[in-house]
Order: C-alpha cells, then structure tokens, then sequence
C-alpha cells in the first residue's frame, strides 16, 4: 500500500432535506459513543439480529487475504496468456456473475487478452447469440458457482461442455473451463472428473453478493488483465478508513450506510443509481447487493438503476438518489440533473471516483454501507429467504415437465394478436372488477397500471434476451412511460437474472410492487444434455415458479406471454405507452 495514499481516493458529498441531515447526525454519534463500528468488527451478531450474521462476514478480511495470494491471481493471468485464447465466457449467476461484469465492463481487456463475456440466463435465445459468437476451440470457460448446486451454471456448463466435446474432443474439452467454487463443493468433484485446467477457491464465509473482492471477481479481473495487486492495494486503503478506530464522522463506509438507512427510515426507500457511462455496471451489482440484503422482513430499500434522469417533478417523495462519477468523465448532464433535484429538496448524495482502480474501493465501501444500513433497518443482511422459494417453486416445476413432458396448462384471462394475459383468480377479479372492457387486453392492461399509487413502484420481470438492443430499447421505454404517468420508481430484471438480485426484495420486501411479467415463445430453443426439458422449458418454468411465490404473497402480478418475443414485445410496447 502506497504510504502517500491515505485515505480513500473517492470524493463524497451530500445535499439531505434538514430531517435527514439530523437523523444522521444523531445516528452517527449513536454509532460512535457505543462503538457500534467496533461491534461490526468483532462480528458481534446482536449488531443485526443475533443470529448466524457473524458467519458471514469474512468479506471484512477478504482484500487482505487476496493481496497474500496475490501470485495465485497472477498465474492466472499468465494462463490465459499461454492458451491463447479468443474469448472467455464466464458462467454464473447473482454474485458470482455480476462483479465480474462491472470489471468487464470499466476495465474492459487488456491486449493480448480475451474479453469476458458473462453468461447468467437460462434464456435460449441469449445462450444462442452468445454461441453463435464464439469459436470454441479458441473459448476459455469460467464456471462460477460458491455452491456447486446452482441450477443456472451448472446447466450452462452442461450444455459447453457438450458443444465442446462435439468441437474438440472428450480428451480435450475440460481443458477449456476453469471452475471457481467453495472447497469441496460439488462444481469442484466434476470439475476434477472431467479435468478442469483449474479450480480457484471462495471462501464459505462470504456470500455471494459480497464475494467481487474474493477470487469470484479477482480471477476473471486478473484474467482481463487488470493489476490486481495494485487494485487491491488501493481497495485496502477503504478497508483501513471503516475500522473502528477512525472516527465515526470520518468512516465513508459508514457514512453512507447511515443515509441509507436513515433515508429508509423516514420513507426515502427508492435508491435511485445513476453513474457516469464508464461506471454504468456498478448499478446492476448496487442492485442486487441492496436488495437481496435488505429486501426482507416487510422492509427493503428498493434500488433501480438505469433510469434515466428527468424533472424534479417526475418523483415523488420515497426518493434518494446516489451518483457514481468518474472524475472529469462527460456524462450528458447528469450533475446539472442532480443540482436540479437537489434544490428542489430531494435527497442526492454524489461520490467520486479519480480513476478506475479506486472501483475496488467502491465494492468494499458498498458492502460496508449494505451491513450497517441492516443494522440500522434490525434485519439479518446476510441470508436471502426468499430466493429460495422461487428455486424450490422451479424445481418442482421442472420435476413435472421431467415425468409428464408438459408444464401446468392455464387458460388466459385475455388474448389479442401476439398477446395473451394471465392471471391468478385474486387479480384477475380485480383487474376484471375495474377495467373498462374485462375482455380487452389494452383495458386490462391500463387496469393493472392503474393499481399505482404514491409510494409504490412498478417492476418489469422480463424473461427475454436482454442481449438483444431491441428488447432493451423497448422494455425501457414502457418504464419510463409508466414513470412519467404515475410518478412511481420504476424496475427493470431480466430474468431468470433478477431471482438473484431484486428477486428477494420483490417477495421479501414491502407490498408495495406493481409488477408486470414477460415471457416468450424463443426464437430457437437448445437443448440441455441429458434431460427431457429444454432450456425454453426450464425459462418458463422459473418465470411460473417465480410468478407462483409472488401470487402467494398477495403482490399485485400479472403475467403478458408473447408468441413472439419481438413483434409481440413492440406490439406491447404500444399498448402499455398508450395506456
């Protein structure tokens, strides 16, 4: 660690309405006079809820760990140098994918490396422009999973080690992956019978959430050629200034926790996520490590990303907004946007970051802040009960296609064209109570929007390929339509991604979600090597087991399938604009 440097090289400030700026005041002496910093430290589970928490918190030592292994890293590197590799293709989901993405996509690859592409959907169109891409004598494989079990990596894995069987041989294909794992776990056994080139090792204590700074973001950083050594250097420099014995006012790590928590409590629950163009990323990982953290209980900080920023009069009051600058970065007149909202009242925090290699600093702050924002909200921030029963849900599903060959038949409450609308009987009655026409799509549709009210926000489930620029520039139109009519905070997941992520908070969190499901007919399905289900199938079934957990928590759902996941979607699209 440089002696020059420290304190950490990112700038904060923030512009809080006057009840916040007090409630943060007096949190922060709270936190200093009964040393709650040090109790976090300690692992003191009662800081949360005095159960496992203390099991989880091995991230706190995680950079320090990662320096002392800094050559492990480094031989990586030189790994994938020798290979030669066109491309690299990182298979994950949640944790285990989204850090490495933020890498990817602020580092970008160094020269004479390969650039990381991350698979994290079971959605057959994006696995087939993803192949389609790819030569795979000259592909590199990361299959990350702390667990093993995960359904999503572990049928991605299948299905490459399949096609590069066809492509190189039986004798040769496990020479193309490398496996990042928990010690022992069940990735690790096949990754030895099929003769991985290598297996990197997590660290049971952390989940996967706070995992970036461990070998689950530092392998695939050190593969793009990143000096990690110095990237974990200057992360340290964060490390060291949210210890217990920097004063509270000082720990920036605390710091923002408190105003998150402290935004939640007076009813700022909406974490707005804007950042300059080379930072964008950093929002999908901010998300998932906000929601499924704090998502449960009945409470959550809801956290959207990829919003555009609009008039102070477009939001309403449940708003805080949080900005990620790169110094001296254009970035289309976000600041002047934030000076606007500022004045008009609402709550903007800005932090700046000088250069890219401060990002390390950026994950630990973030992590830090998610801990004791839980601790301010009494809620345990390490576990994720919810996600669990959305997978149970799929599973079962899948179990059904398996011996039967078909998923639950369901008659749709309304059909036009490309569009069909289902339901389960709570909301079709209210739906068919108050639209217009009960047998109208368009109707019914206005209907479900119409359920917005102050406070709430509207969430977009689309199961679709979110590689596909069209889909994209579609989806984010009807958010933002939806947004300016009715003032509400607006999501977007693709799924089966956002189970791992904003998932949890959606079941989890307050029943204050409006949320409009999507699922299509695939373009081209593929197969997954050795069952009867197709990855089309396995999609439909996470999309029914996900919308099946949501109805039994009494959320405000309704599901729109489309026979084809284009026309159909611009078909919607206009529908929903219009509406």
């Amino acid at each position: 660690m440089s002696t020059l440097e420290v304190r950490p090289a990112a700038l904060q400030e923030a512009h809080l309405p006057p009840a916040m700026q007090k409630a943060l005041a007096t949190e922060l002496e709270r936190w200093q006079n009964e040393k709650c910093v040090a109790r976090l430290w300690q692992r003191d589970a009662t800081l949360w809820t005095g159960q496992d928490e203390d099991r989880w918190l091995a991230w706190l030592d995680i950079v320090a760990d990662e320096l002392a292994n800094v050559d492990e890293l480094l031989g990586f590197t030189a790994l994938v140098k020798a290979g030669d590799y066109q491309d690299m293709v990182l298979l994950g989901m949640g944790g285990s994918s989204m850090g490495p993405e933020v890498l990817h996509g602020v580092f970008g690859n160094r020269e004479g490396l390969p650039p990381l592409r991350v698979v994290d959907s079971t959605d057959p169109d994006q696995i087939a422009q993803t192949e389609a891409a790819l030569d795979l004598a000259r592909t590199l494989f990361i299959v990350a999973s702390k667990s093993g079990s995960t359904l999503e990596p572990n049928l991605l894995h299948e299905y490459f080690h399949a096609r590069m069987v066809e492509s190189v041989g039986e004798d040769r294909a496990g020479r193309h992956f490398v496996a990042i794992t928990d010690p022992g776990s069940q990735l690790e056994r096949i990754a030895e019978r099929e003769g991985f080139l290598a297996v990197y090792h997590g660290r049971p204590q952390i989940g996967g959430r706070y995992s970036v700074l461990s070998h689950f973001g530092m392998i695939p950083a050190a593969g793009l050629g990143v000096e990690v050594g110095r990237f974990l250097e200057r992360a340290a420099v964060m490390v060291d200034a949210c210890r217990p014995d920097v004063p509270a006012a000082e720990n920036p790590g605390l710091w923002l926790g408190l105003i998150l928590g402290m935004a939640h409590a007076l009813g700022h629950d909406k974490l707005t996520l804007t950042a300059s163009p080379t930072l964008a990323g950093i929002g999908a990982w901010i998300e998932q490590l906000i929601a499924e953290s704090t998502g449960k209980q009945g409470k959550a900080i809801i956290p959207l990303y990829a919003e555009r920023l609009a008039e102070p009069g477009v939001y309403g009051e449940d708003r805080l907004f949080v900005h990620l600058a790169l110094h001296d970065e254009p970035d289309g007149g976000q600041q002047a946007a934030l000076d606007r909202l500022a004045a008009a009242g609402h709550p903007v925090v800005r932090l700046s970051l000088p250069d890219r290699d401060a990002l390390g600093q950026e994950f630990f702050r973030w992590e830090f802040a998610t801990a004791v924002a839980g601790a301010v909200m009494g809620i345990h921030p390490f576990d994720q009960p919810d996600v669990e029963a959305s997978k149970i849900a799929t599973r079962e599903l899948a179990e059904t296609y398996e011996r039967e060959g078909a998923l639950p038949a369901t008659a749709p409450l309304a059909g036009m064209g490309a569009i069909r609308l289902y339901a389960d009987p709570a909301n079709a009655g209210v739906l068919r109570e108050t639209a217009t026409d009960p047998d109208d799509v368009s109707a019914l549709l206005r209907a479900h929007l119409d359920r917005l009210g102050p406070g709430d926000y509207f969430a977009l489930l689309a199961y679709l390929n979110r590689l596909d620029p069209a889909i994209e520039a579609s989806l984010q139109a009807i958010r933002h339509a939806v947004r300016d009519r009715h003032r509400v905070a607006t999501c977007l997941g693709f799924g089966p991604r956002f189970l791992h992520s904003t998932g949890q908070a959606y079941k989890g969190g307050p029943n204050t979600g409006v949320f409009l499901q999507i699922t299509a007919d695939p373009l081209q399905d593929r197969p997954v090597p050795g069952h009867r289900y197709s990855f089309g199938v396995i999609e439909s079934a996470q999309a029914l087991g996900d919308l099946r957990v949501l109805e039994a928590r009494g959320r405000r759902v309704l599901r729109v399938h489309l026979d084809d996941p284009r026309d159909g979607l611009a078909q919607l699209e206009a529908m929903l604009v219009s509406a």
